[in-house]
Parts: C-alpha cells; structure tokens; sequence
C-alpha cells in the first residue's frame, strides 16, 4: 500500500500523507492486472480503455500502473495509469484515459471523492516522480461536465481535442413506447421498415466471435477504410469474466448474418465498440433493427443507463444516423480536451512538446485518410471548444 492521501491500511509501507484538498482522506493500494480488472469491472464508471487485459495489447510501449483507491477500507475508485516514457530519456508523462472511476458514481460524496482520487494522482505522479499527469475525462451526460471544470479549478490546463468531439448516448431507462417516441421521425420511419423485413435478433456466445470477425473483414474490404480501431483486442476481451466481457449480438435473414455488433455492457455507460454488416444490411435496414434491439437488450439485462455511440469522426451521414437515435430523450455532449499537470516546469514544457507532437502525426494521420482512395471523406466542420460548450 503507498498513500498520497488520507488512510492507509498498512502503516509499514506508508508515505508521508498529505490531505486531499477535497478534505476526503484516500488510501492508494498498488494490484496487479489481473486483481485491477476483477475489481473495476463492477465500477460505476468501467469502461474499456481503463483495463488492464485492453490496455497491454492496446498501448503496448507504455508501462502500466493499476491503482484502487480506499477510504475507511473500502475501495471507492481506482485508476490505470500509463506511463509512457519520452525520447531520449527526457522524462515520463503519467496518462489517464477516462480515469480515474468511480465506484458509486451516485455516492453523497462522489464529487469529494473523485477530487480525492486527483489529489493523490498528483501527489505521486507530479510532485512525488516529476512527471506530467494527463487525464482525459468522459463526456458528461449534464450540460455541464463537473469534472472538467474540477480539474480546471485544480490547475489542470487543456490541451490537444478531437476535431469531432461530440459523443452520441442513448438513454436506456426507458419504455418501448417512451423509445420510439424519443426517435426522430426518420429514424423510426426507418425501423418500421426494417421491423418488416423479417429479420431476426440474435445475442451470440464467444464461440461465434469468427462469424463476426468474418463480416468484419468483409466490410472493410469492400468499404477499403483504414482501420485504426483497437479491433486486435477483441479476442482477449471476450476472455474476461462478467460483467466485462463484452456482448455479441447478430441479425439475420433468412439465415444469414447480414448485421452485426459488439458491446461493452459493464458499468452505467454501456459503449458500442464495433459493428459489421454485408451488402444486403443496408436496404434491409438492418442497421436500425440491430440497435433497437441492442437498446432494449441493454435496458432489460444491465444496469447500464446510457449507451454511448461514441463519435463520428467528421461523416454528416453517422451524425444524422446516431442523432436520430439518441432523439430527444438522450443526449450528445463533448468529449473535453486533455487535461494537463505538472508541478514542474521542465516537465510542463517537455510534456506538452511531447504531446504536441503526437497531436501533430496524428492530425497528418486524419489528412491522409481523408485522401483515401475509398471515396468517403469526413463532411462535417471540425469544432473548436471552449468551456461554454463544457
């Protein structure tokens, strides 16, 4: 057990504690992988990237460091850290990508908490090992994104944002009818038409992860897009015990698969992580069946009350499709900037060079797709945020 903050459940390998400036003592215990991903998986605010089994296959360059944190000995939250080291040993960044999590994220205190949580973050991270500490926040399901604006308050400044930051969530507390009714008219326009296809809906075990994978292939054959996803960790998530383990759902017709999903279901914010379909999903409108089900799916089988569509990555046609289903009871918000921290200012300056020049590769990186002989090119105009929007 190493503490940054607050109490300790063993005293003999203890450091000095420094309170949080939330007022809220937390203990920080050190797990392994294996222990980190058991115990978050239950969390409030799971999602994906914050797993150990994702991350090593992921990031693999980067050095991982799982962390709960504790308070009355009771684990409230926990973090994966990735620690990635800069050229020519010019120092280390501490990386948080929607981290960290929340237990309870209803808890009385969870603002303390997670203020806590931060506190100790930087605690060990900037002011004990030097290093710059990025965190990438959620996007929030409020008008405004209170942890945003606590790292804000805390010192942390922006720095590089997606072009297309809005996130797509669909509410999934409600009725069939109250569904429907929160669709737009073209998309339930759409549904009915697929409902009339005589298309069946299908929840399928691990073992038919090759069938997916199989349509998947063919898709991005026939579509010829770069693929940069982090599609080479399904097999391993689809390895993890419930509720991480991810959900495979099809649809066919006339025995045929022709659409097809995976599903990230732990947590209150169930997340869409791929999809397929053939030649025959689009005038089948199978694409909008596949949803609906998945949506009441989710309702029925999860504690989940969002599910995140994620983003669009500058296509009209996505953002037209994922509006239409999010509707009028959901809700799309932004996906904040990185946040920075450094106590530092060597560290300041060399992290923000480093990450400066990562945001610039990648943004050579989305020029060269949009030349892609494949036709489909973004159409949206890219956003600049500013905290009105957060």
């Amino acid at each position: 057990m190493t503490a940054f903050t607050g109490l300790v459940s063993d005293p003999s390998t203890a450091e000095p504690q420094t309170p949080a400036r939330s007022g809220v003592f937390l203990a920080v215990r050190k797990v392994d992988g294996a222990e980190f991903d058991r115990i978050v998986s239950g969390f409030d605010g799971v999602c994906k990237e914050q797993l150990y089994r994702f991350a090593a296959i992921r990031w693999p360059g980067v050095l991982l460091e799982p962390r709960l944190f504790e308070l009355d000995r009771r684990v409230v939250g926990g973090v994966l850290i990735m620690v990635q080291k800069l050229p020519l040993v010019l120092g280390q960044i501490a990386i948080a990508k929607w981290g960290p999590m929340q237990a309870n994220s209803r808890a009385r205190n969870a603002a303390e908490l997670y203020a806590g949580m931060i506190e100790a973050l930087v605690g060990e991270y900037a002011e004990a090992r030097g290093m710059m500490l990025s965190i990438l926040p959620h996007a929030s399901v409020t008008p405004q994104n209170e942890q945003y604006r606590m790292l804000r308050s805390r010192g942390f400044r922006p720095g590089a944002a997606l072009p297309y930051p809005d996130r797509y969530l669909v509410d999934l507390r409600l009725s069939d009818a109250d569904q429907r009714a929160s669709f737009d008219q073209t998309w339930r326009r759409q549904l009915k038409r697929a409902e009339k296809a005589e298309l069946v809906f299908e929840r399928a075990g691990p073992g038919q992860l090759g069938e997916f994978k199989s349509l998947y292939a063919a898709m991005t054959d026939r579509k010829q897009f770069r693929d940069h996803s982090a599609f080479e960790t399904i097999d391993s998530l689809m390895e993890l015990d419930e509720p991480a383990r991810p959900e495979l759902f099809f649809v066919r017709h006339a025995g045929e698969v022709v659409a097809g999903a995976i599903i990230f279901k732990a947590g209150e914010r169930a997340a869409y992580l791929y999809g397929a379909t053939n030649d025959q999903a689009l005038p089948l409108r199978a694409g909008y069946f596949l949803h609906w089900q998945v949506i009441r799916w989710l309702r029925d089988h999860t504690r989940a009350h969002w599910y995140d569509l994620g983003g669009t990555d500058g296509y009209s046609g996505l953002h037209q499709f994922k509006k239409g289903m999010v509707g009028e009871r959901g809700v799309i918000r932004p996906l904040p900037p990185v946040l920075n921290y450094a106590t530092r200012p060597m560290a300041r300056w060399i992290g923000t060079a480093a990450l400066g020049a990562r945001e610039v590769v990648n943004d050579l990186r989305r020029q060269l797709d949009a030349r892609h002989p494949s036709g489909v090119h973004p159409d949206l105009p890219r956003e600049t945020l500013d905290d009105s929007r957060l």
